[in-house]
């Protein structure tokens, strides 16, 4: 992600709802788990729909969370005056990959800069089969999972595409001031209906 352009950041939460609606209606109560807090873009664009009920974000570093309160953000005020909003320090690689807890509508991941470029090789598992398994017990019927990555991969794509009802990436093209034109890639997956 950039400061520079949110368009990807942002196309993580809106093209992932669009998914979710395209195959489930358009239920109201949706509850958002987002992984990776940034500058706040796509926890905001989550919550611009009206459909979402609650977004939890999740991010190991707790002075971005310090910056979020303190009013440094661009979104610092929109974010915290939304009672949907709640912002918890913590690893949701280990969140979701652990046994038990919540289940969500969509899962929101933009953490790592690829699958193989990994900030911390203990989100590695995430990226498997049986780790992708256990974060599909985390989605509720229907939910999906939206992965950012800085660059395509085919091999997490496969993954995907063998562990879930539904995958498919898309790439998002935006502008950097200094190094020109820029693509990313958003993975996708939708668990079965039940």
């Amino acid at each position: 992600m950039s400061s520079a352009n949110s368009v990807s950041e942002r196309a993580l939460a809106t093209s992932a709802l669009a998914l979710h609606a395209a195959h489930r209606g358009a239920p109201a109560g949706l509850s958002v788990l987002v992984g990776g807090l940034g500058l706040g873009y796509t926890a905001h664009a989550a919550l611009a729909d009206p459909r979402v009920a609650h977004v939890r974000v999740v991010d190991r570093i707790p002075v971005l969370f310090d910056w979020l309160r303190a009013g440094h953000f661009p979104l610092s005020a929109a974010l915290q005056d939304d009672p949907r909003y709640s912002g918890v320090v913590g690893d949701v690689y280990a969140d979701l990959l652990g046994e038990g807890g919540p289940r969500y509508d969509l899962v929101l991941i933009d953490v790592d800069h690829t699958p193989r470029q990994r900030l911390d090789e203990s989100s590695a598992p995430f990226y498997g089969a049986e780790g992708q398994r256990r974060v599909a017990c985390r989605l509720a019927d229907g939910g999906v999972l939206a992965v950012w990555s800085a660059e395509d991969d085919d091999e997490f794509a496969s993954v995907l595409d063998r562990g879930y009802a539904h995958a498919s990436r898309e790439s998002v093209t935006w502008e950097d001031p200094y190094l020109g034109t820029m693509t990313d890639t958003i993975f996708f997956a939708r668990k079965s209906a039940g």
